[in-house]
């Protein structure tokens, strides 16, 4: 085997920050009884935050929680679509 070649360690480190870190949330709370009233909370790490109780409330808020990301200051730095 000529000088130099061979097997070689090659360092291997775990890194968490390589992992996808969320960008945004929504969090709705629905209790079991269908007259309990629903709320929800949406927000982003750009500072985008929204609440909002009820049914249709709640529905609309999905809705633009679905459209932050067209927005989203994060979103378009990363180059790719977020959470």
């Amino acid at each position: 085997m000529p000088k130099g070649v061979g097997r070689q360690a090659v360092p291997v480190a775990v890194r968490s920050d390589l992992r996808p870190q969320p960008v945004r949330w929504l969090d709705i709370i629905a209790p079991p009884s269908f007259s309990a009233l629903v709320s929800a909370r949406s927000w982003c790490r750009c500072g985008y935050e929204r609440t909002a109780r009820g049914r249709s409330g709640v529905l609309a808020l999905i809705e633009a929680h679905t459209a932050h990301p067209e927005s989203c200051p994060l979103h378009h730095a990363e180059g790719s679509k977020a959470a």
